[in-house]
């Protein structure tokens, strides 16, 4: 079966990985993704380098890709053209004639540059959803600004939304903001589509690095517009509600308690803590007393938690059913968690050049139209030929346009 967006025809122009990223969440829904990349190099984010630490880097794939370019650009088909020839702007055109959906992330002023500015697609096809994702927005000073992920991590607050108060600012995994910005563009994309099938009425939707993860800090940023109060960055020792917190095991490893209503699970929690005396205790009785007492108490908590480790402990509150609770896990042990296998948030995978893998799978279960990766990421161009043939182009047309260096 096929997915919901089966049948529904994207041309992305996008690099790195915020605008890749849009294009496989959309890819994995169904859509026919053509990727245009330039036919001198291609995605930048095929060749990334990972460096680990001074003077080691992450090895290249077998076949010479990148673990993330397999990762946002998988289920798309790969297109190599030479956009400032006359020609290859020809094929952009007639690929975009056939579109529905128009996606990319380059600075905002080089589609208009490169002849594929939202003005004259929307001549071309006046039915065109056109996404565009930029850094920092496409109005203001900054607008014509290069930006990377984590320059937009440090200007959006993120970076002081973890650690203790007195902690440098905290940097956080590679390509976790590029995805928000990505789906905020995918997100936006769709309810233009929506809006066009329901009003007839096709539109520009623009989206920004920034701007998605201004949105993603909502709540603190909400906070500090509502109350004038700038949420804090605590110390996990002197945290305010105890069962909100994370505490280390006899082996090393952490566990978390996540409850926002804490009197409800209080009696629970110390009768599985094998501490059902606190749960009479005066200084803890209540959310009010108990935080109060908050130190003393995460103290004692911490002193019962280094008793057993993190499996054990996990067995106990798994089997009360009445704790809310989560082992702190590693990406290693993520990948093999039973919750994540079961739901196929991890999936098996053969792949052309490297055999049986585990990839990540898609986080939705449609239950008429799955989605689903149906194929990896594309070799550079590796669709050109495909794709002319779709377009109508004969084999001598495709040798001329090779010839003149306007295709790969």
């Amino acid at each position: 079966m096929s997915g919901p967006l089966h049948g529904v025809k994207v041309v992305e122009l996008a690099m790195w990985v915020q605008g890749p990223a849009a294009g496989h969440l959309l890819a994995d829904l169904g859509a026919d993704v053509i990727k245009i990349e330039d036919r001198d190099g291609g995605d930048p984010v095929r060749g990334v380098i990972v460096h680990l630490e001074p003077g080691k880097t992450l090895p290249f794939l077998p076949g010479g890709s990148s673990f993330m370019h397999e990762w946002c650009n998988r289920n798309k088909r790969s297109i190599a053209l030479d956009l400032k020839d006359e020609k290859g702007r020809e094929v952009a055109y007639r690929l975009i004639e056939q579109a529905d959906i128009f996606l990319t992330n380059v600075r905002h002023d080089v589609p208009k540059r490169l002849g594929l500015d939202y003005e004259t697609l929307s001549r071309i096809n006046p039915r065109l959803v056109y996404g565009h994702a930029t850094g920092w927005g496409h109005k203001g000073p900054d607008s014509s600004q290069p930006a990377f992920e984590f320059a937009g991590i440090a200007r959006s607050g993120w970076m002081y939304l973890s650690g203790d108060a007195d902690m440098p600012p905290l940097n956080y995994a590679a390509s976790l903001h590029d995805l928000i910005g990505g789906t905020y563009l995918a997100l936006g994309i769709l309810a233009a589509l929506v809006a066009r099938e329901k009003e007839g009425t096709a539109q520009m939707v623009n989206t920004s690095l920034l701007g998605s993860l201004v949105a993603s800090v909502a709540a603190p940023l909400s906070c500090k517009l509502f109350t004038s109060f700038e949420f804090p960055r605590r110390y996990r020792e002197k945290t305010g509600n105890p069962l909100w917190n994370y505490y280390q095991c006899a082996d090393g490893k952490w566990i978390i308690l996540a409850m926002l209503q804490p009197d409800r699970y209080w009696p629970a929690l110390c009768e599985n803590l094998g501490a059902p005396e606190l749960a009479n205790d005066p200084r803890f009785a209540s959310m009010a007393v108990r935080s109060q007492h908050a130190e003393e108490l995460i103290g004692m908590l911490d002193r019962i938690f280094a008793h057993e480790t993190r499996d054990e402990w996990t067995k106990r509150f798994r089997a009360a059913k009445e704790i809310i609770f989560s082992p702190i896990q590693t990406i290693s042990e993520l990948a093999s968690d039973p919750q994540v296998l079961a739901n196929d948030y991890i999936i098996d995978f053969t792949h052309p050049v490297m055999g049986p893998v585990k990839l990540v799978g898609v986080p939705y279960d449609f239950s008429k139209t799955p989605a689903s990766v149906r194929r990896p990421a594309p070799q550079f161009g590796q669709h050109t030929e495909e794709i002319l043939t779709e377009l109508g182009y004969t084999w001598d047309q495709i040798t001329g346009l090779k010839d003149r260096k306007s295709v790969l």
